[in-house]
C-alpha cells in the first residue's frame, strides 16, 4: 500500500495537504504533536471523501520520538511503503534578535530544520530501496526573503531550502525527487494576527492565499508527472516575492 506521511497534518496547510494526498489515492499518515481533536478532524475529512489513513503522534523535533513511533510503525508495516513525505511541521516564535531567548531560537530551528532531518532520514531508505519517492518540504517566503522579527524562522526555513537542494543531488539517480514549496500569506492560524486587508495591498493578486492552493502545488510535486523536477523551490505567494 502506498502511503503519504504529512508532518504537522492536523491544521491549516497540513490539513489541506493530507486531504489532497488522500484524493491522490494515498493512505495518509497524519502526524501531529498534541492537537488530537484537529488531527481527528483531518482524518474524518479524509474518510468522508472516500480516502483512508491513520494518526501518528510524535514531536518532529524529538529524534527519540521519531525513532520510537515512526521507526516502529515502519518496522510493523512492511507492506506499507511511504512513497511521499511532506515535511510541513513548523512553528513560529517571533521577536527581534536582540531580545530573542535561547529557547525561541532552539524550538523553531529544531522543529523545522531538525524535524526535516530526522524524519526524512527515517523514511529515505525505504524510498531508495523502491527506487521511487517524493519529498516535498514546506518552507516559507521568510526563508527566501528574510523577514524582520523572524531571524529564527527565516534561518530554519532557509536551512531547509539548502538541504532540499543538497539532498536532491544525492538521491536523484534513485528516482527520488526533493522539492520545496514556499507559501507567502496564507489564511491559517499562523496569519491570524495580521491585518489581511492592509497586508493584501502588498500582494500583486490582492488577497491572501488558501491552504488548498498550497496543497495543490504540493500535490503536483508529489505526482509521477513531476519526475523531472527536483531541487526546486516553488513560491506560492501571489507574486509578493520572486
Amino acid at each position: 500500500m502506498k502511503c503519504a506521511l504529512v508532518t504537522g497534518g492536523s491544521r491549516g496547510i497540513g490539513k489541506a495537504i493530507c486531504i489532497k494526498m488522500a484524493a491522490m489515492s494515498y493512505y495518509v499518515l497524519v502526524n501531529y504533536k498534541s492537537n488530537e481533536t484537529e488531527a481527528n478532524d483531518t482524518l474524518s475529512r479524509i474518510r468522508e471523501n472516500g480516502g483512508d489513513g491513520e494518526l501518528i503522534q510524535f514531536d518532529v523535533s524529538s529524534k527519540e520520538q521519531i525513532q520510537d513511533v515512526l521507526g516502529k510503525w515502519i518496522a510493523a508495516n512492511p507492506d506499507r511503503y511511504i512513497e511521499v513525505l511532506v515535511n510541513n511541521a513548523g512553528i513560529k516564535d517571533d521577536g527581534l534578535m536582540l531580545w530573542m531567548k535561547d529557547e525561541q531560537w532552539d524550538n523553531v530551528i529544531n522543529t523545522s530544520l531538525g524535524g526535516f532531518f530526522y524524519v526524512t532520514r527515517m523514511v529515505l531508505s525505504g524510498m531508495l530501496l523502491k527506487k521511487y519517492g517524493r519529498i516535498v518540504n514546506v518552507v516559507s517566503l521568510s526563508g527566501l526573503k528574510g523577514l524582520p522579527g523572524q531571524t529564527n524562522y527565516s534561518a530554519a526555513k532557509a536551512g531547509v531550502i539548502g538541504a532540499t537542494k543538497a539532498l536532491a543531488q544525492e538521491v536523484g539517480r534513485k528516482g527520488v525527487t526533493v522539492n520545496a514549496v514556499a507559501p507567502g500569506f496564507i489564511k491559517t492560524d499562523m496569519t491570524e494576527g495580521l491585518d489581511e486587508k492592509e497586508m493584501s495591498v502588498l500582494v500583486p493578486v490582492r488577497r491572501f492565499g488558501l491552504p488548498e492552493e498550497v496543497a495543490s502545488a504540493v500535490g503536483f510535486l508529489a505526482s509521477p508527472e513531476a519526475g523531472y523536477i527536483t531541487a526546486q523551490v516553488l513560491s506560492v505567494n501571489g507574486g509578493l516575492y520572486s
